[in-house]
């Protein structure tokens, strides 16, 4: 059971982090610093850390690397490894390129909302699995195609995904 000063100190601001996740992030700028490529490094290990990028986070990133907010959601926005949002342990990508989509790829789509109750962009109550749409996966004649944390299934069909997702545990 957490004792109420720990509770106190996860809901500083209200915002759900705590000052030691402040501190983290703190060392995190310290140690890049004046580096190359400093504040694309710092978005990666704060990801790392926190598995996404939440909005106070963001905001103690820009106040002490002293970039302004809106050139630290560009580069969050341009680069599409960073994430704003939470994401599953495993994250399943399908593709909606051409190709995937007319063999079928929004019925896959279909599928998994209906039977796992994920919407893009959304997480299972769990934390399972999280659901995002690409592009284009590179596997045209695969298609359609789909990637569970990098894994890539091909030529699945919307029936398949009970058996591909529950060999992730």
């Amino acid at each position: 059971m957490m004792k109420e000063s720990e509770t106190q100190t996860k809901i500083v601001g209200g915002n759900g982090f705590g000052e030691e996740d402040f501190q983290k992030v703190a060392q995190i700028v310290a140690a890049n610093k004046g580096k190359a490529g400093g504040i694309i490094r710092i978005l990666q290990q704060a990801q790392g850390l926190f598995g996404y990028l939440p909005v106070p986070i963001i905001e103690k990133i820009s106040q002490l690397t002293k970039v302004a907010k809106s050139e630290i959601y560009g580069i969050i926005s341009f680069y599409s490894f960073f994430t704003m949002v939470p994401k599953g342990k495993y994250v399943i990508q399908v593709c909606m390129g051409t190709s995937c989509y007319v063999k079928g790829g929004k019925k896959i789509l279909d599928a998994l909302k209906r039977d796992w109750g994920l919407e893009t962009d959304g997480i299972t109550e769990d934390g399972r699995f999280s659901l995002d749409t690409v592009r284009c996966l590179g596997c045209c004649g695969l298609s359609p195609v789909i990637a569970v944390s990098g894994e890539v299934h091909r030529k699945v069909k919307p029936g398949q995904m009970g058996d591909i997702l529950n060999s992730y545990s």
